[in-house]
This record gives C-alpha cells, structure tokens and sequence, in this order.
C-alpha cells in the first residue's frame, strides 16, 4: 500500500514538473519572440534613416554636379587629348620639370602602347632631320619603346626671357611627319604654357 502511494505521488511530482518546464518554455519562447521582433523593428528603423540619409546626400551631389563647370572635354584626337593633360599639368603645378611632365603624358590613358621618356640635349634631335634644335635649358622625349607608331613627343623648359615663338617656329619649321620612313604622323601639336613647351607628331588615333 505505501509502495502504490509513494508511486502516485512520484507520478503526480512528474506531471507538475512537466507542467512547469512547458509553461517556463512557453514563457521562454514567446520572450524570444518578442525580443526578435523588436530588433527586426529596429533594424528596419536603422535601415530606412540610412536609406534617406544616402537618398539626400545623392541629391545634393547632383545639385553640386550641376553647378560645377561642365569637364574639360577639349579635342578628341590623340595629339589634343595629350595636348590638355600637359596644359591642365602645367597649370596645375608650374614648378614641374619637363621629364615630370613627359612621365605625366606617356602613362596617360590614352596611350595604347609600351612607352618611357628620357632626357635630351640641344642638337640633333628625332623628329626634326638635321636639324639641331637648340634654346631650351631643359628638355625630354617621350616615345613608344619598340614598333614603327608614328609617334614622338617633346617637352621642353626654356632659358628665362627666350623667345618662346622663334623656338615654336624653329621646331615647326623642321618638323619632318615622315621622320619613321615606313610611316606618317598625321597630326602635329605644339603650344607653349609659361616657359614650358610641348611638341607632337603622332596618329589622330591608337587603335586596342
């Protein structure tokens, strides 16, 4: 008889404690639930400020972009397009050295080809026959490394106070399209910028 009563008292303390876990996990979930919830409304919260914060802040760079000056799209052959790199280099920094700024030119973009520059002294240069050409106290080519590309190109740094017009003319004057033999630059660039000046024969176009 007390073994049958231990028994159903046991069984009772069973039912109870199952009783109170599947209450103490309702309670459990339905916490977590609403904890979930409330970071899904946060996130959603965060999530629309900072889709309107990158709304406005598009907006207003399309209104900056639309008051500032429209892009320096000048020339759209090869010899104008390097022709506004050396003015907008040269502006940019006067103080630069013409093989600075015959690096600048020959790792453009809009060169195609493998290229390099060097130093050059007054005399015979490519380009110009036998003619020497002279009154610079600074001056760099830069070329195609290999390959007959009709190209050469020059930036020169003249002596304080020379006549930047009788060099432009003595450049003009000699400059030979032919000077590769098996082909013809079909553009010639020259224009000075402040005691610099910048020379080209070249294609009006690369091909990729």
């Amino acid at each position: 008889m007390k073994k049958k009563l231990i028994a159903l008292l046991l069984a009772a303390a069973m039912v109870c404690s199952v009783t109170a876990c599947g209450a103490k996990e309702n309670n459990d979930n339905e916490a977590v639930e609403e904890t979930v919830m409330q970071d899904a409304d946060e996130d959603a919260d965060e999530q629309e400020a900072e889709t309107q914060i990158a709304e406005d802040t598009t907006e207003e760079k399309a209104e900056e972009n639309a008051d500032a000056p429209a892009a320096d799209v000048s020339g759209d052959t090869l010899g104008q397009t390097l022709l506004s790199v050396f003015v907008n280099e040269t502006s940019a920094n006067a103080a630069a050295t013409a093989q600075e700024l015959a690096e600048k030119l020959i790792t453009n973009e809009a060169i195609l080809f493998s290229g390099g520059f060097m130093p050059v002294e007054p005399g015979l240069l490519t380009g110009f026959g036998n003619a020497e050409i002279t009154g610079f106290k600074e001056g760099a080519v830069f070329m195609p490394m290999i390959g007959t590309i009709p190209f050469v190109g020059y930036v020169f740094t003249l002596e304080d106070g020379a006549d930047t017009e009788g060099f432009i003319k003595l450049l003009t004057d000699n400059a030979d399209p032919r000077w590769n033999i098996c082909t013809e630059a079909e553009e010639t660039v020259v224009e000075s910028a402040g005691d610099k000046v910048f020379f080209l024969m070249c294609p009006k176009s690369l091909e990729e």
